[in-house]
């Protein structure tokens, strides 16, 4: 049935949604004339935000592009592909690749979501690799592990106000993960996604005379010929004295780094994926020819990210962002807030896909909101995080580092995504709300 209802969304979206990079044209636009015809503002303001915006998130998609190539560089060892492909051998069926690229990916993206981003695209190359299965849904699959990232251990929004010192510590304290991240309602949600998700997935899975299968030789990792080194710069390419030194060196750093209590983020899991392959690669040769084929992939983030910056920038500087925030909060109560916040958190992120920046954004509307109404805070700030992972399904931002990993264009998943961002919806007003 979930099949056959989502055949239309996929048909729609092949027809309809854009390249990416047209989507984030588009958003551009929209966002300018909102803020012009919304909030007042001239076309000069609007042209300055945009400007001086457009280049803040150069750090974030510098860490974007890594977590594409390292991730890519290490899943290309001869050690880390073993793995994945004596995992991707638990799977016999087609059916059992798409419940088990879900499981894997939902795992990885509750952890930390660059990681689940990386490993979910890898794994499924790893599966296609070994068995005949619809392409787009796999991919799809993985992706759709990511719905879960700001409700688990590395999500921005628990962490930031459980961090002493944070903006709105003033306001509301430091709420501990205790009410947030671990709380009843958020486990309960997570638990429900990782049943729904997966069985979603499956039951989209198309029969076989209507999959795409992609041809595998397009999805094999480069092989590196072992060449005998000729010349003095020919044996240092080929050292594995030179790679283990500073490999080994690195590895030591990130266990040191974690014994002094740090934390998962995004740049030690980038140094971490990093120094693994430089290690695992064995030679700094192999390393280069695995980095080329890697790279290849990096365009779209190269080119999109400070488009986003821009659009953010237009979002919060106008005021348009928290006059969305306010009409939602404005005809909530105490018990509908969660809700509501969780709708507007939905509606903000297609314009501003980060969740740090969107709470920044929607902290200053929701809280007074909800002290107002007696609401509870924690459950507040944790369905704006969800709403901020929800639209994800819908919004080409965050699937770009998969997309290029697995050499497929976002109309090819997103039909599959939308059927689950309306079923995911479901569960996850209902957890906020009554539970």
């Amino acid at each position: 049935m979930l099949n056959r209802a989502s055949q239309p969304l996929v048909r729609l979206v092949d027809r309809y949604l854009p390249d990416p990079y047209i989507f984030v044209l588009i958003l551009t636009l929209v966002a300018a004339v909102a803020a012009m015809a919304v909030e007042g503002q001239s076309p000069v303001a609007v042209m300055d935000m945009w400007g001086k915006g457009f280049w803040n998130l150069l750090t974030f998609s510098m860490q974007m592009l890594l977590v594409l190539i390292t991730g890519f560089m290490l899943a290309s060892t001869p050690l880390v592909k073993g793995i994945l492909d004596k995992l991707a051998a638990l799977a016999r069926t087609p059916g059992q690749a798409i419940l088990l690229v879900t499981y894997v990916a939902l795992v990885a993206s509750w952890i930390n979501w660059g990681f689940g981003l990386v490993v979910g695209a890898l794994f499924a190359k790893a599966l296609a690799r070994r068995i005949q299965v619809h392409y787009p849904l796999l991919i799809a699959s993985a992706y759709a592990g990511f719905i879960v990232w700001h409700g688990g251990l590395a999500g921005s929004i628990p962490l930031t106000i459980a961090t002493p010192g944070h903006f709105t510590e003033d306001q509301i304290g430091v709420i501990g993960t205790g009410d947030t991240i671990f709380a009843f309602f958020n486990l309960a949600i997570v638990v429900a996604l990782f049943i729904v998700v997966p069985l979603v997935n499956r039951l989209m899975l198309p029969p076989e005379e209507e999959s795409f299968f992609v041809d595998r030789a397009r999805i094999q990792d480069p092989e590196v010929p072992d060449e005998a080194p000729q010349r003095p710069a020919e044996h240092l390419e080929n050292s594995r004295v030179l790679a283990w030194l500073i490999g080994f060196s690195g590895i030591a750093y990130a266990v040191y780094y974690f014994s002094q209590g740090g934390g998962l983020n995004l740049n030690i899991v980038n140094f971490m994926f990093l120094f693994l392959a430089i290690v695992l690669h064995q030679t700094p040769r192999r390393l280069l020819i695995s980095l080329h084929e890697a790279i290849k992939g990096g365009a779209g983030i190269v080119i999109q990210f400070p488009f986003y910056a821009g659009i953010m920038a237009i979002m919060t500087d106008s005021g348009l962002a928290g006059t969305i925030s306010n009409g939602f909060a404005s005809i909530a109560s105490a018990q509908t807030l969660p809700f509501w916040s969780f709708i507007s958190a939905g509606v903000v992120n297609i314009f501003v896909p980060s969740g740090g920046g969107q709470w920044a954004v929607q902290a200053p509307v929701m809280l007074p909101a909800a002290e107002a109404l007696g609401a509870d805070v924690p459950r507040v700030a944790m369905a704006v995080a969800w709403g901020d992972a929800w639209t994800n399904l819908l919004q080409p931002f965050w699937a770009l580092p998969v997309l290029a990993i697995a050499g497929l264009k976002a109309k090819d998943i997103m039909g599959y995504c939308l059927m689950l961002l309306i079923i995911t919806g479901v569960v996850i007003s209902a957890g906020l709300t009554f539970l």
